[in-house]
C-alpha cells in the first residue's frame, strides 16, 4: 500500500500527497481520503503533517488506513511532524506583544520544536528600528534565532525562504502580523487571502480557515494556520513552566530547594539572576504571570 503525507484536512477529508522514497511527490496531485472507522474507534485523529498508509479506492479517492509514528505533535495548531516553529510578531499594526510571544515560546519549548522568531512589518517602525533591535537582542541573548522582515520591501524574505527548506515548518503568531502577506512574498503566485488590520481592536481578522501544507520549494513545506489571540496552558503542568524559559536553566539547578517555583523561595538562584540583571524583567514578569494563570486554571478544572 502506498505511503503519503496529509497536506490538508477539511470537512472530514484528508488530502494526501504520495511519498516516493521518503520524499513528497510534489508533482503529483493529492488524493482525497476518508479515515478508516477503526482509527476513530481507537481515538486516533489524523493531523496535517502525518505520514500515513493509505488505500486507493474507486473514483480516484482513497482511505487512510494507518498512521506512521509521529516525530512531533502540536495541539494548537494541530500539526504533526513539524521541525521548525516560525513565530511571527509585527513591529507595528498590531504593536509588538512580548507577553504573547513568550506564551508561544513556552508552548513551543514544551513541544520540543525548534523556534524561529520573525519580526514583520519593519517598514512601519517609527523609531529608527530601536524597538526592533531591542527585541532582537533580547531574544538572541537568550539563545533564540531572530529574523527581521518587511513584506513591503522584501527585506529578509530570501533569507527566510532558505531557512525553511528541507522540512515542515509551522507559521503561527498574533493575528494581523502579516503571515499570509509574507507567505505570498516567499511563494510567488500563492495568492493567499490577506486581511486588514482593525486599528480600533489592535488585531487582524482571522483570514486563514484551515491548516494546510504549502510547498515552498527546496523540500520545504509551511503549515499556514489560523491566527490566535490567546493560548491556554491546560496541557502543560505548572511544575514544567520554568523549564520552558531556557535562560532559567543555568541557574535553576543551583536553587536551594528542590522543586523551587522561583517565586519567593530563599536561596533561589533564578531570582538572584533576575535581580542581577541576568534575566530580563519582561521574561521574569511573564513567568510569574503565567505561573499564577496556570495555578488559577488548575483550580477551576
Amino acid at each position: 500500500m502506498p505511503e503519503g503525507i496529509i497536506v490538508k484536512a477539511l470537512s472530514g477529508y484528508y488530502y494526501v500527497k504520495p511519498l516516493r522514497e521518503g520524499l513528497i511527490a510534489t508533482e503529483e496531485h493529492s488524493v482525497q481520503c476518508r479515515g478508516r472507522g477503526i482509527l476513530k474507534k481507537k481515538g486516533i485523529a489524523p493531523l496535517v503533517g502525518d505520514r500515513v498508509i493509505y488505500i486507493l479506492t474507486e473514483h480516484g479517492e482513497g482511505m487512510v488506513d494507518e498512521l506512521l509514528p509521529r516525530e512531533s505533535e502540536l495541539i494548537r495548531p494541530p500539526v504533526a511532524n513539524v521541525k521548525l516553529a516560525v513565530l511571527l510578531f509585527s513591529v507595528r499594526e498590531p504593536d509588538m506583544n512580548l507577553n504573547l510571544l513568550d506564551k508561544f515560546l513556552v508552548h513551543i519549548e514544551h513541544s520540543g520544536l525548534e523556534p524561529l522568531i520573525v519580526l514583520t512589518k519593519q517598514d512601519l517602525a517609527d523609531d529608527d528600528g530601536e524597538a526592533t533591535r531591542y527585541v532582537k537582542e533580547l531574544y538572541e541573548d537568550i539563545g533564540y534565532e531572530v529574523m527581521v522582515t518587511s513584506s513591503l520591501t522584501g527585506a529578509g524574505s530570501d533569507e527566510l525562504r532558505q531557512r525553511l527548506t528541507g522540512g515542515i515548518s509551522v507559521f503561527a503568531g498574533q493575528s494581523g502580523v502579516g503571515k499570509s502577506t509574507l507567505l505570498n512574498r516567499i511563494v510567488p503566485g500563492l495568492k493567499l487571502e490577506t486581511g486588514e488590520i482593525s486599528l480600533r481592536l489592535g488585531r487582524g481578522r482571522h483570514t486563514t480557515r484551515h491548516v494546510e501544507l504549502m510547498d515552498i520549494g527546496g523540500g520545504g513545506f509551511v503549515a499556514d494556520t489560523p491566527g490566535f489571540s490567546q493560548l491556554d496552558f491546560l496541557e502543560l503542568g505548572v511544575e514544567e513552566l520554568s523549564t520552558c524559559f531556557r535562560e532559567f536553566a543555568q541557574y535553576a539547578s543551583d536553587c536551594k530547594f528542590r522543586g523551587c517555583s522561583h517565586q519567593h523561595e530563599p536561596g533561589c538562584r533564578v531570582i538572584e539572576a533576575w535581580k542581577a540583571g541576568k534575566i530580563a524583567d519582561s521574561r521574569y514578569d511573564h513567568y510569574k504571570l503565567f505561573f499564577n494563570e496556570m495555578k488559577d486554571k488548575k483550580r477551576r478544572y
